[in-house]
């Protein structure tokens, strides 16, 4: 083979040329891989600025402007007329915070355009901003990343970030199925009552307020503000109320265990375990004591709708069937402690929670019994959900307690009214003994701050204002002290 010099030549000239070539095309790459990388940096530095716990708050504080805002277009009242910001706000934090307090009768104040804001608002409080703003990122195709995941568990109080995207569907799913089915079962009572058009709307409102443990009626066209009064005698009417209720009340999380495992209780998670029993328990155990005590001018088959009504409504739901403030001063105690517990974990209710109950109560039991941990169903309750819980008990009886106490004072009411009101609102039921309209801009004030209080939570409100503890292992030296 004969090798031409000037081809040579040539090659070995032009080789260095394309060694820096290739080196400065590799050093583009990199520069533009570490400038990808600087905005990627940023951008995440920038989105963990704000935690989830502060997200789910800025949300909820978000959709309660807007719907402020609504609410106080002439557009959205029946005569037309632009409703003061105090009234549209309280109404607009009722609403989101599914709790059911007004100062305006729903049915006789709002066009049909504001019951329209007022009810889409309690579905968003009901199921969750975060949960309606996933679903439509799911919808648009949008890549769901695992900060918005870890937003949506902490949201819905999932016990862990997998499955959050076929938990989020399920939830939607759910809610729509019980929700028409809920319309369509009260349709006929409504129809007959009200006429076609009027009574279908009816169904459809009355069906998301239920199910969304709202409280919020229209049934102030025969009387304002008389919620379910009308219907005290109709046995169908409260069983298709109670059971939307309880339905919306013992948490998604729950109706994913009965939807997968059916009858084999055994295979529940603790959780819905402890949120079926202490239901049953809170059902069942006041509605023994209203129907000995509380309605007993009543037939039998009346006396025991009624009681089993109220057992159901007070805890989580607002609705009311008889005038509350014939009740005696021990049943009203026992509706506000039912207020305060509330509803159950990653449900539509408010309030401070089933599973709280019934973990500080198995705590008492423990502490009684002299045992170490604190036990149920053959399994063992950590530390952390103990002492939890015990923040969220003192957190809300101070508050509960504190606000009746101001508002006692402020408006010269007596101090059970009081409680009664602020336990409502602390629990996001919506009963009241007819004080709501009536109170100060200042009294209103500490109620609306109760319902959200209620609604995002106790400790979503503290972890986001506060910022993380010191993850150091360093402990204090043990020094006991004698408690009671």
């Amino acid at each position: 083979m004969i090798v031409n010099p000037a081809d040579f030549r040539n090659r070995t000239a032009v080789l260095p040329i394309l060694i820096v070539n290739k080196r400065n095309e590799e050093n583009s790459e990199q520069q533009q891989r570490c400038e990808m990388f600087q905005k990627l940096k940023f951008y995440s530095l920038k989105r963990k600025s704000m935690t989830s716990f502060q997200v789910i708050i800025v949300s909820f504080l978000g959709m309660i402007l807007l719907g402020t805002f609504l609410l106080m277009l002439p557009v959205s009242s029946r005569e037309r007329c632009v409703t003061p910001f105090s009234d549209a706000l309280f109404t607009a934090v009722s609403s989101t915070c599914v709790t059911g307090l007004i100062v305006k009768d729903t049915a006789t104040y709002w066009s049909l355009f504001g019951q329209m804001i007022i009810i889409t608002l309690i579905q968003i409080g009901g199921m969750g901003v975060i949960t309606i703003a996933l679903a439509i990122m799911m919808a648009s195709g949008k890549k769901i990343g695992l900060w918005y995941r870890s937003t949506m568990q902490e949201s819905i109080s999932a016990p862990q970030v997998g499955g959050i995207l076929r938990m989020t569907g399920f939830i939607l799913r759910t809610s729509a199925i019980i929700e028409l089915t809920g319309a369509a079962l009260l349709a006929p009572v409504f129809i007959k009552d009200f006429g076609f058009a009027r009574g279908l709307w009816y169904s459809i409102f009355h069906s998301i307020s239920a199910f969304c443990n709202a409280g919020f009626d229209l049934m102030g066209l025969r009387e304002p503000f008389s919620s379910l009064t009308t219907y005290s005698r109709n046995v169908y009417l409260n069983i298709v109320i109670m059971l939307l209720i309880v339905t919306g009340g013992i948490g998604f999380l729950v109706w994913s265990d009965i939807g997968t495992y059916r009858n084999n209780l055994k295979r529940y998670s603790l959780q819905s375990k402890f949120v079926l029993l202490t239901s049953l328990i809170l059902i069942v155990l006041p509605a023994i004591y209203f129907f000995l005590w509380e309605y007993r001018g009543m037939a039998f088959g009346d006396r025991m709708l009624n009681s089993v009504f109220q057992s159901v409504t007070t805890r989580t739901a607002g609705f009311n069937t008889q005038d509350l403030s014939q009740m005696d001063e021990s049943g009203t105690a026992i509706m506000i402690f039912l207020m305060l517990i509330g509803g159950s974990p990653g449900s539509t209710a408010g309030g401070m929670k089933t599973a709280t109950f019934a973990v500080l109560f198995l705590s008492a039991i423990t502490v009684f019994s002299r045992r170490n941990d604190v036990q149920c169903f053959k399994r063992r309750i950590s530390d952390e959900t103990v002492r939890n819980a015990g923040a969220i008990l003192f957190m809300y009886l101070v508050l509960f307690f504190t606000s009746g106490i101001i508002i006692s004072k402020i408006e010269k009411l007596p101090l059970l009214t009081c409680l009664f009101e602020t336990g409502s609102a602390i629990g996001t039921v919506g009963l009241t003994l007819g004080i709501t309209g009536s109170l100060s801009t200042i009294s209103k004030v500490i109620l609306m701050a109760l319902m959200f209080f209620g609604r995002v939570g106790g400790l979503t409100l503290i972890y986001a204002a506060l910022p993380s503890a010191d993850s150091r292992n360093s402990r204090m030296p043990l020094e006991k002290i004698s408690v009671g």
